[in-house]
């Protein structure tokens, strides 16, 4: 879904930069440009940055497994 329509970035894009590690608007707005021209998704990108910053903290976090042959 487009959350800036203006510079035609959508959800996954800035779920893929919170993963990243652009945890916030300003950080966001540098590495992808939303919420630089009208404003209007600055509410949605914070939504999006609310449900997806503890998922991409808790897969952080998690220690990687490998198989050993």
């Amino acid at each position: 879904m487009y959350v800036c329509v203006c510079k035609g970035i959508t959800d996954h894009q800035i779920k893929d930069a919170i993963y990243a590690g652009a945890t916030t608007v300003g950080k966001l707005r540098k590495a992808l440009g939303v919420a630089s021209q009208c404003g209007k998704c600055t509410c949605l990108t914070r939504e999006l940055i609310d449900e997806t910053l503890p998922q991409a903290e808790y897969a952080e976090a998690q220690p990687l497994h490998y198989a050993v042959a």
